[in-house]
């Protein structure tokens, strides 16, 4: 018989090398995918998605915002519309870091692997979220810089947090939005359609009090709406303390979408199958 000491040993060298082939895939699979996902664009395309894309938007909607309302309330549709583009990484990015993959050809190669699901797929989430955040900061950098929005009274910390969060939480939606590439073929459509819809459901250019009660129960249920909220706070000087709730609700929300996407995968996974869409591309 094996001694027990021996065995205790044993088994603890199994699950650190499990822990360590979680982690090195974890990385591999964060980086690999990355790149893999703007494997078509040089850096100065990439650098133009990142600085022009958010600049775009924020002219458009804050000038038309203040053309509607009045300067004073440009902090209003600069806020909004800068934490606005963590959905750009968090539902493309996601999407099509799992879309791409059956577009490429290499889904069935990758399900057909005894590797962890959750670790894989978290660890596309990872590097999407960092993007995302890069995007969130540019765009705040352009309104200070071009827009005149005034961060003196602001916990740059706490705004961080906060960025991190709301970035987060779109890639759960992200994740969900994704599982759909397994059963159909039009998902950008989709994606186009949600993040168009956030656009007002989530608050960004758009006083929730102002829109119809069902339109705000709603947008209590999306992600970008309580960190859009939380932001907006602490621009005007609140303090960590006072929006915690908003962010512990928005990171809440992130989480229900992440594990919802996650489990509809296996049932998507099991129905792509039968359909026959896994590997149509």
């Amino acid at each position: 018989m094996c001694h027990p000491a021996l065995l205790d040993q044993r088994l603890l060298d199994i699950d650190m090398k499990t822990l360590s082939n979680n982690l090195r895939l974890f990385w591999q699979g964060a980086l690999l995918s990355y790149i893999a996902l703007f494997h078509w664009m040089r850096p100065i395309q990439y650098m133009a998605s990142k600085i022009i894309m958010p600049l775009a938007q924020m002219f458009f909607f804050v000038y038309l915002g203040t053309f509607a309302t009045g300067a004073n309330n440009a902090a209003f549709y600069i806020v909004g519309n800068a934490l606005q583009i963590a959905a750009v990484s968090g539902i493309y990015g996601m999407t099509m870091s799992i879309g791409g993959d059956r577009d490429s050809g290499t889904l069935g190669y990758i399900l057909g692997t005894p590797a962890n699901r959750f670790v894989v797929f978290m660890g596309r989430a990872s590097m999407n979220i960092l993007d995302g955040v890069l995007g969130v900061v540019i765009a705040f950098t352009w309104g200070v810089l071009l827009m005149g929005l005034n961060l003196s009274h602001t916990s740059i910390p706490a705004l961080a947090l906060t960025i991190i969060i709301t970035t987060i939480s779109t890639c759960g939606l992200g994740l969900l939005m994704g599982c759909l590439s397994l059963i159909t073929i039009n998902v950008m459509f989709v994606n186009n359609f949600v993040y168009f819809l956030l656009l007002i459901f989530s608050g960004a250019n758009v006083q929730l009090d102002q829109l119809p009660a069902w339109v705000q129960a709603v947008s209590s249920m999306l992600p970008l709406t309580r960190g859009i909220s939380a932001a907006r706070l602490l621009v005007q000087g609140a303090s960590l303390t006072e929006v915690m709730p908003l962010l512990l609700g928005e990171l809440a929300v992130g989480i229900v979408y992440g594990l919802l996407g996650y489990l509809l995968f296996a049932v998507f996974e099991v129905e792509a199958k039968r359909r026959g869409t896994l590997e149509v591309f």
